[in-house]
């Protein structure tokens, strides 16, 4: 299995152009899926100079209805006439963070290439991609200021929209998470029993004091799963050096230009 960063936060090469956003192609099983876009096409750019040729991508996944996941996927489109976007139910809705909008392109809305996915669909070949909707919380889903809706509708978000993808080659089985708003913790509980041996994407960390006790106890309830971890955007770059100092070589960092193989 194969997993390259098309873009992140952070650049590991100077031919990649970093964006805040995630995007990952993940390969396996002789497949190739597009988790995630960034937020203004510099994969097209990034995965040319990668030596990837994103015609060549059998499917994508959102991972929820933030711009900076959805906004790269109109140039995807462009470069790949094929692959169908599978998002889940409420990608859709006016996501806003106080009086901007910080959904999904209108192009996406309503597109012909975007399929809703259930909670559990099987994309085939070792994908599948799980939203644990139904799944009770452990911990407290904080809305970080985020809203969904408009006018008297307008209420928190409760990040229904999220789903995450799991991918499984031989004997690794992976979960990738795009921003984990629903809580990195509620869903290493949700996904215990899939039998995961590493877990990758953003953990939404970045409010979280770096120098304070909660660090320490998403780290050790980390640390309690049999699974290695590689973190990015969201995750914020002081709360990951602290969590490096706390987890060691069971976390490591992806940035835009990297490439993993498991």
């Amino acid at each position: 299995m194969k997993i390259t960063v098309l873009t992140e936060n952070t650049t590991a090469k100077n031919a990649c152009a970093a964006e805040f956003g995630l995007s990952l192609l993940v390969e396996a099983n002789g497949r190739a899926v597009l988790f995630d876009s960034g937020q203004t096409g510099v994969i097209v750019p990034n995965a040319d100079a990668l030596g990837i040729d994103l015609a060549d991508v059998d499917a994508a996944v959102l991972s929820h209805g933030h711009f900076d996941h959805a906004n790269g996927f109109p140039a995807f489109f462009k470069r790949n006439e094929t692959a169908r976007l599978y998002v889940h139910a409420g990608y859709d809705k006016s996501h806003m963070k106080d009086d901007e909008y910080i959904g999904v392109a209108p192009e996406l809305i309503g597109n012909d290439r975007v399929v809703l996915a259930g909670d559990r669909h099987d994309l085939g070949d070792g994908f599948t991609v799980v939203s644990y909707a139904d799944a009770e919380p452990a911990f407290p889903i904080d809305s970080a200021g985020l809203d969904e809706g408009e006018g008297p509708d307008r209420v928190p978000d409760r990040f229904t929209h999220e789903h995450y993808l799991i991918v499984e080659e031989n004997d690794v089985r992976v979960l990738v998470s795009g921003c984990s708003h629903r809580g990195i913790r509620n869903i290493m509980r949700w996904s215990a029993d899939e039998g995961l041996t590493h877990v990758m994407g953003g953990f939404h960390l970045m409010g979280v004091p770096a120098d304070g006790g909660a660090l320490e106890e998403i780290a050790a309830e980390l640390l309690a799963y049999p699974v290695d971890y590689a973190s990015c955007h969201c995750t914020g770059l002081e709360q990951y050096r602290r969590l490096k100092e706390l987890m060691g070589e069971r976390i490591r960092y992806m940035a835009a230009g990297d490439v993993i193989e498991l």
